[in-house]
């Protein structure tokens, strides 16, 4: 763990200025704007304790750990290989940044296969994954993917699931990324398909639920669920009728299906609280990984996930520093 601090340090830079980061135990503060980013309950800050994702924060808080991983189940591990392409292999001894950590789902098991994580997190679930990954490689911060705190092209891996359709606006989100990435390094995301007919009616019902106070949506959701869970079970069981029946009340009042009665009111919760929730299609995120150059890029089985390579490779000069780097062909 000391290393990756050590090796954050060096990498760091500010979000305002991009000038090189002193870290303090109490603080960060910038060696050129003197602008200082407080370190609060292990995570430095970024970005002010109120933001657009205040419901994940209150999300990840109230269920720190339903989506860990553990010796019995791998959901988390399947569905990081599904949506990134990543092996343990790639991944082991480097550096990776996750994009949108939460409460460290994936960071968990990026740093299980070996890897050296640094998790961004807009809301204060920072907190969170700081807790559940202690003693890991892993360091969380408060970040804003829109001016991450970076020198550029440091990552040997960057991936993001299910976090960039829910800024204001996911392209710009997505574009971001590849500055951080080394040239011949791998970048992965997923977002939501525009495909899905079940979006239809919960994109109406969250114009409304994403005004309530997370922990009023969260009363609603935890009484709602199990009976629309009940009553699909119940019609299923009835024959002829019942499958379309059931059908029929999963499209209007659409819920998490997941087989753990905790796992449906966390996944319903998060489709119903976020402000923004965009949806995209595989041929619209292929291509912003080819407008920003990016080479080798495969749609993977999951819709809708993405990868793709930074090409190798020409000297850069990092505006932070005196020092050269390398970095991509910016002409492509």
């Amino acid at each position: 763990m000391t290393t990756l601090l050590a090796e954050l340090a060096e990498i760091l830079r500010c979000p305002a200025c991009r000038g090189p980061l002193d870290v303090r135990e109490r603080e960060g503060l910038c060696r050129n704007c003197g602008r200082s980013f407080p370190s609060q309950r292990g995570v430095l800050r970024f970005v002010d304790a109120s933001t657009y994702a205040d419901s994940f924060a209150f999300q990840w808080k109230q269920y720190p750990k339903t989506q860990l991983d553990d010796v019995t189940i791998h959901c988390s591990e399947e569905i990081f290989r599904q949506k990134t392409g990543f092996t343990p292999d790639e991944l082991s001894g480097k550096l990776v940044l996750d994009v949108g950590c939460g409460m460290g789902r994936f960071a968990e098991v990026a740093t299980r296969w070996g890897a050296r994580v640094v998790g961004v997190d807009l809301s204060a679930a920072a907190e969170v994954a700081t807790e559940n990954l202690a003693g890991r490689d892993f360091v969380a911060l408060q970040a804003d993917v829109f001016a991450l705190p970076f020198a550029p092209e440091r990552f040997d891996y960057i991936y993001s699931i299910g976090v960039l359709h829910h800024t204001p606006d996911c392209e710009k989100a997505f574009r971001e990324l590849p500055q951080y990435l080394k040239p011949g390094c791998n970048l992965a995301i997923w977002v939501y398909s525009d495909h899905n007919r079940w979006y239809r009616f919960s994109d109406q019902y969250r114009k409304i639920t994403h005004r309530l106070h997370p922990r009023t949506l969260h009363r609603v959701v935890r009484s709602a669920v199990p009976v629309l869970h009940s009553v699909k079970e119940t019609l299923q069981a009835v024959p002829w009728a019942g499958q379309p029946l059931a059908g029929a009340v999963q499209y209007v009042f659409p819920i998490s299906q997941d087989s753990g009665p905790e796992m449906r009111i966390l996944d319903t919760f998060d489709w119903y609280s976020p402000q923004y929730q965009s949806k995209h299609s595989f041929a619209e995120v292929v291509r912003w990984f080819e407008v920003c150059g990016l080479e080798n890029v495969e749609s993977l089985p999951v819709p809708v996930a993405v990868r793709g390579r930074k090409p190798k490779q020409l000297l850069v000069q990092d505006e932070s520093s005196d020092e050269q780097m390398v970095g991509t062909d910016r002409k492509r």
